[in-house]
This record gives structure tokens, sequence and C-alpha cells, in this order.
């Protein structure tokens, strides 16, 4: 008994000792408060879940441009969606580490804090799910997220931005994901001179960028709705077959034959930026897309039914076609993309 009791006291002497000396680190990392423009959808449920806070974004952006996620250190996300390109690419298809090419066209990155689904195909629904996708992927880093994390463990300046991001959690596969995705939901664009006029902030309308919105409203906004202009619904609209077997739109996802190359309508903001169009660059440029449209799109049993209602076809007019692009251009904001 006399050898239990000064153990115990041993212990607990060693156990005050030690919390003596132990440093509690408190970190603080506000919440981020995003600018929600005037008629935009409401926030998605992830970002409610995983806020921006000032050190996530921090982090998330430095780990956006960071070449170490690729398996030989010469490729980010960057590389791939370029700011000034309304974070898309000049590429019918992305480009990987070694000049492998993938399947699709690097889509734009933005408002995706309002988007639902995310990708060509929707298959993923939560943004924070998307970062492992091209880390591991053959054609674009080919890496995997341990090798990531090993990489950067080697960096202080990551370790403590892990830190004070992530209450002391240190480096982690969510810290990535989640730090990642909040920077990305700080990439709002709003700013064009469309919404300079919707906002009457002393812009105005062109006559041919007003015809063209009346254009767009009675043969486009059936697809293109919403202040995204994106209904984010999936549709066969008849564009060139992507002629990589491995492609087959929205049926990768769901198996289903209806879903047969199904893409998701993409946003018309800041299109002009964007080119080439279609889910692997089938177009060079806005009028390929028009005249594409108005001499007949590939019939196929799932169509989408605005188009087969038409005879395959939406019908423009060169003068429209103009004025249809004259418009579009309203939707670029110079100063999303030159920041």
């Amino acid at each position: 008994m006399a050898n239990l009791i000064r153990n115990l006291c041993i212990a607990l002497l060693l156990l005050s000792c030690s919390n003596e000396n132990t440093e509690f680190v408190s970190y603080t990392n506000p919440e981020i408060t995003l600018n929600i423009p005037i008629d935009f959808p409401e926030l998605n449920n992830s970002v409610r879940t995983n806020p921006p806070t000032k050190y996530g974004v921090e982090l998330g952006e430095k780990l956006f441009f960071e070449k170490k996620l690729s398996a030989n250190n010469t490729i980010s996300c960057s590389s791939c969606h370029i700011q000034a390109n309304a974070f898309a690419d000049h590429h019918a298809k992305s480009i990987g580490i070694e000049g492998r090419i993938g399947l699709r066209n690097a889509p734009p990155i933005q408002n995706l804090a309002f988007m639902q689904v995310y990708n060509w195909d929707g298959n993923k629904r939560q943004l924070e799910n998307q970062p492992l996708v091209p880390i591991i992927t053959h054609e674009e880093m080919d890496s995997s997220i341990l090798e990531v994390i090993n990489k950067l463990e080697k960096d202080e300046s990551y370790i403590d931005l892990f830190n004070k991001a992530f209450n002391g959690e240190g480096i982690t596969a969510g810290g990535i994901y989640n730090s990642m995705a909040q920077y990305e939901y700080t990439l709002i664009s709003a700013n064009s001179k469309y919404d300079k006029v919707k906002r009457n902030e002393g812009e105005s309308f062109t006559q041919e960028e007003a015809q063209g919105y009346q254009i767009f409203q009675d043969k486009c906004i059936s697809c293109h709705s919403t202040e995204l202009f994106t209904d984010q619904s999936f549709r066969n609209i008849g564009f060139p077959l992507n002629p990589d077997n491995e492609e087959a739109g929205r049926a990768r996802v769901t198996g289903l034959v209806e879903d047969y190359m199904s893409f998701r309508v993409p946003t018309l903001r800041n299109i002009e930026f964007t080119a080439p169009y279609g889910s692997f660059g089938q177009f060079a440029t806005l009028k390929e897309v028009l005249d594409y449209f108005d001499y007949g799109v590939l019939d196929s049993d799932n169509l989408d039914p605005f188009l087969k209602e038409n005879d395959n076809k939406i019908t423009l007019t060169e003068t429209e076609k103009a004025h249809l692009i004259s418009f579009m251009k309203t939707l670029s904001d110079t100063e999303f993309v030159d920041k």
C-alpha cells in the first residue's frame, strides 16, 4: 500500500510539472463576410458548414497556386484555371503534367458559392470534394494526397498557416480540401457592365447590346437563366461529339442512357474570356457557337426539348448573332479577371 501511495504521488507530481510546462496556443481566425450580389441565388449549404475565414482563404489561395500538388512539381490548379481567363484556359482540353491531355475543357471558376453541382457532368456536389480529383488524376497532377501532405510538411510556412486556419490541427487532407474551397467561394464575379446597368450606376446598353439582350431573352434564357446565367441543369444540346470513347457526359455519373452526352449548362458570365467553347473546346469563337445552332445541331433521342421543338436549331440572322455577342460581352467583369 505504501508503494502504491508513493507511486501515485510521483505520478501526480510529474503530471503537475507537465501541465505547468504546457503552452496552450489560441488561434483567432475570423470569418470573412461574402458580398452577395443582388438577386443571386442562395448560397449552397457547404458554404455555411465551411465558411471562408481569414487564414482559410489565405491558405486556400496559396495552395491553388502551389505546384507541389503535382507529382513532378510542375503544375498547380492555376495552371489550368488562369485568372485572366476567368479562371479557365485557352486549351481545348486541359493539359496536365508531362503534357498529358485530359478529357475535357477546363471550366471557369467563378460564383461557385452559389452552385449546386460542379464539373461538366456534375460528379461533385460539394466543392470540398473537388480538389482531390485533379491531384490523383493521371492526366492532371498524377499524385496522391499523402504525397502532397509529405511535401507540405517540409515547409514551415505551411505548418503555421494550417494551424492558424484550423485551430492547431496541423496539415491534414481535410484542411487542404476545405481551405481551397474557402478560397474559391470568395471568387464572386458580379461587376460587369450588365450588373452596373441593372444597378443603375450610370451605365447603359448601346442599341446593339439592348437588342442582343432582347434576343437573349427570347432564345437563350430557358437554359442560361438566373443571375448566374445558367440554370445548372444537364442538357444534350447536340454539340459535336468528343472522339474520346471514355466520354458519355452526365451518363458517366448516373449510368442512365437518357443522360448520354448531357452536360451542365455553362455560365455566360465572362464568356468573352473563356474560349474555346464546349465540353472539349469544339468552338474557337462565340460566332462559331451561334453559327452551329443556326445551321442545326446533331439529333439524338435525348436532345433538349427546346431544340427538338425548333427543328434542331436556334435560327439567328447574322445581325442577331452580332447583337447577341455584343450583349454577352456586357457580362465581362474586367475587375474580376484583372485582380
